[in-house]
């Protein structure tokens, strides 16, 4: 079962019974203290008035589809988020975990107040995605990595399917082997993911989506069969994507309706057959 709520996410938390659900990942406004827009175009193929050439010299035609975005600015991020994560600890399960994906901003004060909800023997990974795209800074070193907090609700008795996880290849595969070499290696805390491509066939055109690789591999770890994931800063629905495709139920809330309209169309383009999608739209 997949629901999309459209709505302010603390009242609706607030509201939410407690110890219900499995795992919750969140990538929150990063208060970058700018909007995040982002451009969505659509290619054809047009031989005479063609602006960009293709495969084999074809010509394509670029149609602008508009632009979707959010303001992501905050006076006080840390007022704004801490509430939202004292629910997030009441409604998770006895075993259930919080990844929290932010970045360099923000990231030192939110571990704190993390710690301070969950305790600190409840953190257990700072997990750096580290992706190499976009322009780079001659004023420092550019910043290419975000950080996801991984907090255990109880850091004795936690969801962890080590067999789950995905393999990736050794730098050096020669120094290994042709057995471990051809099996590849478990990941580690950083974890190299490229974005989702501008031109790929994952991209929603929404504002800072989050390639699923990387969310599936936190769903595919850190949950069972039929167990409930939330992202209550839901976005283009990235958790719902993945949830769907691996069997978990989910629950997916934004306040921005270019988000739900996102969620949606990206749930039907999929074809995700198995989700009973339930819209509720949050009167509050």
């Amino acid at each position: 079962m997949g629901k999309i709520i459209f709505g302010d996410n603390l009242p609706i938390l607030t509201e939410w019974d407690s110890e219900n659900i499995d795992l919750i990942y969140i990538d929150p406004p990063f208060n970058t203290g700018k909007r995040q827009d982002r451009k969505r175009i659509k290619t054809i193929r047009d031989e005479k008035h063609g602006d960009r050439t293709g495969f084999k010299g074809q010509r394509y035609r670029t149609l602008d589809l508009g632009t979707s975005g959010y303001d992501d600015d905050f006076d006080n991020f840390i007022d704004f988020i801490s509430p939202r994560l004292v629910e997030a600890y009441r409604i998770l399960t006895p075993t259930g975990s919080l990844f929290f994906h932010i970045d360099y901003r923000e990231v030192h004060y939110c571990k704190i107040q993390l710690d301070k909800i969950f305790g600190r023997k409840s953190f257990m990974n700072e997990i750096i995605w580290a992706y190499d795209y976009g322009g780079r800074s001659k004023k420092r070193w550019s910043a290419k990595h975000d950080t996801i907090l991984w907090y255990a609700k109880d850091p004795d008795n936690y969801t962890f399917n080590f067999d789950q996880m995905d393999r990736i290849p050794y730098m050096a595969p020669g120094l290994v082997g042709k057995e471990k070499a051809a099996r590849g290696k478990t990941p580690t805390d950083v974890w190299w993911h490229t974005i989702v491509s501008p031109n790929g066939k994952e991209k929603t055109g929404y504002a800072t989506q989050k390639p699923m690789g990387v969310v599936n591999r936190i769903v595919q770890v850190h949950t069972k069969p039929a167990d409930v994931v939330m992202d209550f800063f839901a976005g283009s629905g990235t958790l719902g994507d993945v949830a769907a495709r691996a069997n978990r139920d989910f629950v997916l809330i934004d306040n921005n309706p270019d988000a739900i309209v996102a969620m949606e169309k990206r749930l039907r383009t999929n074809k995700l057959e198995m989700v009973n999608c339930e819209h509720i739209v949050d009167k509050k």
